[in-house]
């Protein structure tokens, strides 16, 4: 497993300027639409809309934006047309990306991200050439001045509830759990009044890749940023050792 800090990294996109911002409201915004779609506008019968509005609490959405989002996708189902579509590709130096997109034209999210790929002198690849290099597990981040709890009790919670494991950083703590069970463990957290820095379903890298080249360095950040300005981007998951 790499050693830099997840918990530094969830900071540094938290921190990052309005724009950004507007973008992950966006992004939230639309997983909020489908998943009232798909499940209705009751969060209580709803698990997938409880996930997103986790997902936008953790994000510093306010409760009236999530509110609003949730009525106006209640009011709207029939105009919801986003899809969710997947790209693979290789980076520089071997590095392995996966980008996830909600889109509602996907001609152009396609041209886009193939783009940023060819930019950065990367190549897009069928579906499945590079996600057998990842598992899909739920992540939760718990920062330690946060938490009151000591390790081995937050541990024993997180393992009780059906986490697949924990362990322990400089700043943070780190629970894994299977896709099924994210949820469930999740809320017994938040039941027991645990302050969740990041909770999401993602994709985790079985390894890392380490660049070492400038060339290589300079355009994987191409791709990313390129990726990152992309408003139908949702989601990039790489296996690069920043």
């Amino acid at each position: 497993m790499s050693g830099h800090s997840k918990f530094a990294n969830i900071k540094h996109k938290k921190e990052k300027n309005d724009k950004a911002r507007g973008k992950i409201f966006t992004i939230i915004g639309r997983e909020i639409a489908i998943a009232v779609k798909e499940g209705g506008a009751d969060p209580a019968n709803n698990s997938k809309l409880r996930d997103v509005i986790a997902k936008a609490k953790s994000n510093n959405m306010p409760n009236d934006t999530i509110e609003r989002g949730i009525k106006k996708a209640a009011g709207d189902t029939d105009n919801v047309n986003y899809e969710q579509v997947t790209y693979e590709g290789y980076g520089p130096g071997g590095t392995a990306i996966i980008v996830k997109a909600l889109t509602d034209n996907k001609n152009r999210t396609a041209a886009n991200v193939r783009n940023a790929f060819t930019k950065g002198y990367g190549s897009i690849g069928t579906q499945g050439c590079v996600s057998y290099m990842f598992d899909e597990k739920g992540q939760i981040i718990i920062a330690k001045d946060e938490c009151d709890l000591d390790a081995d009790d937050l541990m024993m919670q997180a393992l009780d509830a059906g986490a697949d494991d924990f362990s322990e950083e400089e700043d943070s703590y780190e629970i894994i759990t299977s896709p099924e069970q994210f949820a469930a463990v999740r809320e017994a957290l938040e039941g027991a009044h645990i302050s969740i820095a990041n909770a999401e379903v993602t994709m985790l890298p079985q390894t890392y890749v380490t660049l070492t080249e400038e060339a290589d360095l300079n355009n994987i950040q191409k791709t990313l940023d390129l990726l990152d300005e992309d408003d139908d981007v949702q989601e990039v998951y790489h296996n690069w050792d920043e």
